[in-house]
């Protein structure tokens, strides 16, 4: 990522967008991107991502879906009717928020094993933490190749801040990226409501995006205490 003379230079590596952003790789989803970037040679031809919320799973699903020509379900609304749709390449997103019908992504799996078709799943949990009542999925699910993404790193986080930033052709000084990377929530998510908000604040107060306008926005994001 390049950036004006003043503003923060990473040494990230990024890939051309495949959507309305670019993926960016730091140590914490570096493992995801390898492997995701080894489709389709992949084990089982299937794929759970486990990540924390706001650490950037869905963006990197979604890179894969636009390089395989998946199609996208949701886990909690899956069913037989989906199962004798699929063709080709599936993600299947966010098990951890509960799954339709268990015997339908059984059924899905076995395709995908059988057809040599290619599937990624998503969740905030681990297979094995999952509530899952049918035996048989319970085990398939758990034998499935994992791969975990972490939170966001430092470097990852003031990435994106600059990103978020130069989106909105807003030259921000380093020590700022730093106090905010610093003192926000550490998710993906976050960082671009921040910058949002700090974009508002300056507009709306003819400022410039200092540390202490950055300050008073993070101030406002806290939770009240008492």
């Amino acid at each position: 990522m390049t950036g004006a003379p003043g503003q923060l230079i990473f040494d990230l590596a990024h890939r051309p967008a495949l959507g309305a952003e670019d993926f960016l790789i730091s140590r914490s989803n570096q493992a995801a991107a390898d492997i995701v970037d080894r489709w389709p040679d992949w084990p089982n031809h299937a794929l759970v991502v486990v990540a924390p919320a706001g650490s950037g799973k869905t963006h990197l699903a979604n890179v894969w879906r636009l390089k395989s020509g998946a199609a996208a379900l949701e886990a909690r609304s899956l069913s037989e009717a989906d199962v004798a749709r699929a063709n080709g390449a599936l993600v299947v997103e966010d098990l951890h928020a509960g799954i339709g019908e268990e015997r339908a992504l059984f059924h899905l799996l076995n395709l995908v094993r059988e057809h040599k078709l290619s599937i990624l799943l998503t969740s905030r949990a681990a297979p094995g933490e999952l509530d899952v009542a049918l035996p048989d999925l319970r085990s398939r699910l758990r034998g499935l190749p994992l791969v975990a993404i972490a939170p966001p790193d430092e470097a990852l986080l003031k990435a994106v801040l600059v990103k978020h930033f130069a989106d909105r052709q807003l030259g921000v000084e380093p020590h700022v990226i730093a106090h905010i990377a610093l003192y926000m929530e550490q998710s993906m998510a976050a960082a671009a409501a921040i910058v949002a908000e700090i974009d508002r604040a300056a507009m709306a107060s003819h400022r410039k995006v200092t540390r202490a306008l950055a300050a008073e926005v993070l101030a406002r994001r806290q939770p009240a205490s008492g």
